[in-house]
């Protein structure tokens, strides 16, 4: 990927995903407050969500996914297709081949969450069990807050495009530079922050996430 690739302008799309999250919520027969207690949010950023005043947080998203049993896709690029069964068991989910393998840089769907952080979906469809992102991390940007680290089934996988991201693992804390690269199981508390002066690009993939019962929330 050349320099031009990495820093090229992104041109956000912002999908109602508070249609997705009020249609969800009312089918668990869920108020704005019950979902808001279970979450660990206020009921207004709920309802600012769903009316597409807000976007969540990197954190929030995933208790929302968690909580209401809804893929990412689902939520933010109104796209569903359902794990196979025994899929996330195996970690290795069965795949269908894509009408469309090519996913094009210009055209491929985005989404910017309110913790500054960016994510471009790198696959022309939903893929079960599945995570392939470009991640833009702006300055200042983290996965989580600082007290409030994420963790979940699976693995993942992320190498830096450019910039610097801290990456912190259980109680380690690692730096990765542009062509760094780190593997970690997901289930360890984890965080990712962009604490340098210039945005971090960079790609992850995601296999076999599934939330924890006791995922660690943060409004964020």
């Amino acid at each position: 990927m050349t320099t031009q690739q990495t820093h090229r302008t992104v041109k956000l799309e912002y999908p109602q995903i508070g249609e997705q999250l009020r249609i969800r919520r009312r089918e668990r027969g869920l108020s704005l407050r019950n979902l808001a207690e279970r979450l660990g949010v206020s009921p207004s950023l709920i309802s600012q969500i769903e009316r597409g005043q807000s976007n969540p947080s990197v954190s929030t998203l995933y208790a929302i996914v968690s909580e209401l049993d809804v893929s990412l896709d689902e939520l933010l690029f109104n796209d569903r297709k359902p794990m196979m069964p025994g899929a996330v068991a195996q970690i290795a989910p069965a795949f269908e081949v894509p009408r469309h393998p090519v996913q094009r840089a210009e055209n491929r769907k985005s989404f910017r969450l309110a913790s500054g952080v960016t994510w471009e979906r790198l696959t022309t469809t939903s893929e079960p069990g599945v995570e392939f992102l470009h991640v833009i991390y702006e300055v200042g940007g983290a996965s989580s807050p600082v007290d409030a680290f994420q963790r979940h089934s699976g693995h993942e996988w992320g190498y830096v495009l450019s910039g610097a991201l801290t990456v912190t693992i259980g109680f380690d804390e690692y730096q990765l530079q542009a062509g760094d690269a780190v593997s970690l199981a997901s289930s360890v508390p984890h965080r990712l922050a962009n604490n340098g002066d210039e945005p971090v690009h960079a790609i992850w993939f995601v296999l076999g996430r599934v939330p924890l019962d006791d995922d660690l929330h943060g409004e964020g």
